[in-house]
């Protein structure tokens, strides 16, 4: 007798308290696939996990071609289906809609599906095991933790959801499949920020947090141990509610195919686009689909103003992200200045074929309907914070404007050692660094070799899901896993034995020491730590603004190659760590606005504290490997010891730095008819490349930076 295992049933989704713009969102892709998925941003502890897995359990179960790993519908079947070809047409069988996972430690093969080793090895046949994009066709797929997938995951994933097919061309397979799906992202912005070009991918966005109303927070609490305490029972409780949404939702997706869109509703949408200036066509896309899906939803047969209201208001904050450091917002009173201006021009301009039916009639703002019908109030004003965003700033220049050649009244010439009884590092008047220069597309600095740091999209390294680029030595001492066979190089391996060794069939003969592992490589995160001088030579407000904005470029870099920063600098007599290393690339940004500039330039004692700061990193996190970007115009005044050479003691620092294994570059930010060329001499000391401020900008020079990897 076979005894059923009950499962824990999971938390209802229509007992999530507030947050109706999350459930609105999941809903309104649940309705139409179509609109690319949504990105759940919060603090930790807001009860994103729950309602992404509450919302599986709502969708209406799918007609399956039996036995088909890739779930194809029977009356349409993918005809270029692994498993197929299918005929239209035939009967079928129930599955439940599936809601599928992605670990943020899975690897390329785990995700996009690779050879059967199984098979090949023991039956000699080239088969294709499908991984978690097929799993997940016609279903959802969570991505918990999404900023923290590894780059080139999200880039396969973003891939297959927008095109609707998976191509797998890896290890001798060639296998395209259908990949539909509800691409879900949930993450936490304090673990780090999604590169903006990977933000617009996904459909919709909220932002969802803790409410901080005392009565809200005491029933997210009271549902809680409730569930805890009886799941089965708590669950029971909202079967009611729960019916009636999933019934709401199988409706409105048999309905969102003969929503009306007319004209005047599509001159709206493109109206509000235009007005918050998002770049490419995916905004206004998405938006018609969403305020179709959301007509669906209200049971309209037309799409109406405040359709294309709530569309907007969840396709747009992500959107208006001009610069990886802003915020993402909308502002509620710019939308509707946009809705009315449009509104406003439509009927100045009527359109060249009149719309029919009154479809684009323009209905009174109405409060938003939530996912929850009556169950869904209970508790909570809720929805996400909607903080005003930043007006769009102006686009970034190509590259860096020249700096000027006026040296600052403050600073003697070099050699020159301060006199005793000299006033400390503040010495001489100060001022407040002067505004960046316009940003630009900074050259990738690359720290040369092969390392083994944290996952980014910086320097060369040995991962454990990069690619493959060779099988590791017989010897080696590698880590070896199961799935990291190289297969063809094990076949070369045991190919020579098979005689000796007695093969009479079809599968290969093995020993251990056949196997081949393989040895993958993709991209690590450093350690970029800003050496800025400060000093009064660099104090003219040109020069300083191009050195500010050539640095703030260079964070923007790190920022989207997930790099670690660090920030110091150095002015009178002495030097500062602005900024201990951190993750948190906008906090280097705004302690760079607020530096101070003036006074000697002690050289030696910025690369000096550089080089404890990264001697301490390195007893924390021993893998991460550093990059001093070193910004000065090499003039040092101030010796590290009484009596000492200024410019021969920041040489000397130099070398250390170089003896540590640290790989610095220097920028050069000299200017002007005559050249002293010092810091030409502290490169040589460090062992780096030496650049210029102009040269930093990847739309002005190729391959200058690239000298990084021969040094």
């Amino acid at each position: 007798m076979t005894t059923a295992v009950s499962r824990t049933p999971r938390f209802p989704f229509s007992a999530v308290v507030g947050h109706d713009d999350l459930r609105l969102a999941l809903v309104l892709n649940a309705v139409h696939p179509g609109i690319g998925g949504v990105l759940v941003r919060g603090e930790k502890g807001t009860a994103k996990s729950t309602a992404v897995r509450a919302l599986a359990a709502l969708l209406p179960g799918l007609q399956v071609v039996p036995g088909c790993r890739f779930r194809c519908a029977p009356d349409a079947p993918d005809p270029e289906c692994p498993d197929g070809p299918h005929a239209a047409g035939g009967t079928g069988e129930i599955r439940p809609a599936q809601l599928v996972e992605l670990p943020v430690g899975a690897t390329e093969d785990r995700l996009v599906g690779s050879l059967d080793l199984e098979r090949a090895l023991s039956e000699g046949v080239r088969a294709y095991q499908p991984g978690l994009l097929a799993d997940a066709h016609r279903g959802v797929l969570y991505v918990d933790e999404v900023n923290l997938l590894h780059d080139h995951l999200v880039d396969l994933l973003l891939d297959a959801a927008a095109m609707g097919r998976a191509h797998v061309e890896r290890d001798g397979v060639s296998v395209s499949h259908a990949a539909r799906f509800l691409l879900v992202g949930t993450m936490n912005p304090e673990e780090g920020e999604l590169r903006p070009q990977l933000l617009d991918r996904f459909g919709l966005t909220v932002e969802v947090r803790a409410a901080r109303d005392v009565d809200t927070r005491v029933e997210v609490v009271r549902r809680r141990l409730a569930f805890e305490a009886d799941p089965q029972g708590f669950a029971a409780s909202w079967d009611g509610e729960e019916a009636d949404t999933a019934r709401r939702i199988a409706d409105a997706q048999d309905r969102v195919t003969s929503v009306r869109l007319d004209d005047t509703e599509l001159r709206r949408i493109a109206a509000v686009c235009a007005a918050f200036d998002v770049d490419g066509m995916r905004a206004d896309l998405v938006i018609a689909r969403a305020a179709a899906a959301h007509a669906a939803w209200r049971g309209a047969d037309a799409v109406a103003e405040q359709d294309v209201r709530v569309a907007a208001r969840l396709a747009l904050p992500h959107r208006r992200r001009r610069d990886p450091f802003d915020e993402p917002g909308i502002d509620e009173q710019t939308l509707e200045d946009a809705l009315r201006d449009a509104a406003e021009q439509a009927e100045r301009d009527p359109e060249p074929e009149p719309p029919d039916g009154g479809g684009g009639e323009a209905p009174d703002a109405q409060p938003e309907a939530g996912p929850d019908g009556a169950a869904g109030d209970r508790g909570s004003d809720g929805g996400a914070d909607r903080s005003d965003a930043p007006a769009p700033s102006e686009p970034p220049q190509t590259g860096p404007p020249a700096a000027t050649s006026d040296p600052g009244p403050q600073d003697p010439p070099a050699g020159e050692v301060p006199a005793a009884g000299a006033r400390p590092a503040g010495d001489g008047p100060t001022r407040a660094a002067p505004p960046p220069s316009s940003p630009f597309r900074a050259r990738r600095l690359e720290v040369p070799g092969v390392g083994e740091g944290a996952p980014g999209r910086r320097s060369r390294a040995r991962t454990d899901a990069g690619r493959v680029v060779r099988p590791a030595d017989p010897g080696s001492s590698a880590p070896r896993r199961a799935a990291d066979v190289h297969l063809p190089a094990t076949i070369v391996a045991a190919a020579p034995h098979q005689q000796a060794r007695g093969r009479s069939g079809a599968g290969l003969r093995l020993h251990r020491d056949d196997l081949r592992h393989a040895v993958r490589e993709g991209r690590e995160g450093n350690l970029v730590l800003f050496v800025v001088d400060a000093s009064g030579s660099m104090a003219a407000r040109k020069r300083m603004g191009a050195v500010s904005g050539a640095v703030l470029s260079l964070l923007r870099d790190a920022y989207q190659r997930r790099d670690k920063v660090g920030l110091v600098t150095f002015r009178g007599l002495g030097s500062e760590l602005v900024l201990p290393p951190t993750s948190s690339v906008p906090t280097a940004q705004t302690r760079l606005t607020t530096m101070r500039t003036g006074g000697r330039t002690p050289l030696a004692s910025g690369l000096l504290r550089a080089r404890r700061v990264l001697a301490v990193e390195r007893l924390r996190d021993p893998r991460r490997r550093p990059l001093l970007v070193l910004l000065t115009d090499g003039r040092a005044t101030v010796p590290a010891r009484a009596g000492g050479d200024p410019v021969h003691d920041a040489c000397r620092a130099a070398g250390l730095l170089a003896a540590d294994g640290v790989h610095t570059v220097v920028v050069d930010c000299e200017s002007g008819p005559v050249r002293l060329g010092l810091a030409a001499r502290i490169a040589e000391a460090a062992g780096g490349p030496l650049v210029t401020v102009d040269e930093l900008s990847a739309d002005r020079v190729t391959g200058v930076v690239q000298a990084a990897r021969a040094a």
